[in-house]
Formats: structure tokens, C-alpha cells, sequence
């Protein structure tokens, strides 16, 4: 009788390793989902003023520049200050070019076509290839997260020569 509950035993163990392993495996797995979400920090978007503008000063809207051309960024109602100095309303310039898509949950990324003005610039001189292109500017926080509400310029159309 010993050896029949001993096999037995032995048995109901092998059967349900596997199940009991699996099982591990997909807690396990959800644990690590889970502290992944977890340790992702939630960046919080600074809040703007009421009523605060970005703009672009030069080129107007419709204008055709050279290849090389100066563009002048405009605020209102807010300050301008480098990446990373966290102060209150206050940011800085990020230029998008052929309405680059971001997300504004997250910090504006550095692509060919979301240009960082991270120094704090107030205008910078951009090269672009002949043809049709538009501009907007974005304000950044310290972090190069937008505002909440965004700050961002009305898009404007330049042509290349």
C-alpha cells in the first residue's frame, strides 16, 4: 500500500508541475508588466498662462526664402529658459517642420524634422530643401515635454527657392 501512495504522490506531482509552471510563468510574466508600468515614470506637463502664444516672427506665412533662411520665434506671456531649468512658465522653442507627428504626452523627440532650441534661441538659421514646407513652433518645458494647454505657433508655409 505504501508503494501505491508513494506512486501516486509521485504521480499528482508530475501532473501538476507543468500546470503549477505555467502558472509561475504568467505570474511572473504579469509581475514584471507590471513594475515595467510602474517604474515608468508619469511626466507631468507644466501648466501655461492663460492665453500664452508662440509665433513666428520671420518668415511670414507664404513667404519663399532661400535655402538657408533665418527664422525668429515669437512668446507671449511666458519666458524663455534653457533645458533642463525647471522654472515656471517658462520653456523653450522646439521647430516643427512638415508637420512632424509627437506625442505631447512625451517629450518632443530630436528628428530631422523636430528641431530643439534647447539653449534657449530665439531664432536659428534652418536649411531646407527647394519646395513647399510648413513651419510651427512648439515651447518645450525643462524637460522638452509641451505645456498643458500646448504653446505652439500657427503653421506657417514658406517655399524654397
Amino acid at each position: 500500500m505504501k508503494r501505491i501512495a508513494i506512486t501516486l504522490f509521485a504521480v499528482a506531482g508530475f501532473i501538476s508541475a507543468p500546470v503549477f509552471a505555467q502558472d509561475e510563468k504568467k505570474t511572473a510574466a504579469k509581475d514584471a508588466e507590471n513594475t515595467e508600468t510602474a517604474a515608468a515614470p508619469q511626466l507631468e506637463r507644466q501648466p501655461s498662462p492663460k492665453g500664452a502664444k508662440a509665433y513666428i516672427i520671420s518668415p511670414k506665412d507664404g513667404r519663399t526664402v532661400k535655402k538657408k533662411f533665418l527664422v525668429r520665434f515669437g512668446l507671449r506671456k511666458m519666458g524663455i529658459a534653457p533645458a533642463g531649468i525647471k522654472f515656471p512658465n517658462t520653456g523653450h522653442h522646439h521647430l516643427i517642420i512638415d508637420g512632424a507627428k509627437y506625442d505631447a504626452s512625451k517629450p518632443l523627440p530630436m528628428t530631422d524634422n523636430i528641431k530643439h532650441f534647447g539653449a534657449g534661441q530665439t531664432e536659428a538659421m534652418i536649411e531646407l530643401a527647394p519646395g513647399k514646407h510648413t513651419l510651427q513652433l512648439v515651447l518645450g518645458d525643462h524637460l522638452h515635454l509641451p505645456h498643458n494647454p500646448p504653446v505652439v505657433s500657427e503653421i506657417i508655409t514658406v517655399t524654397v527657392e
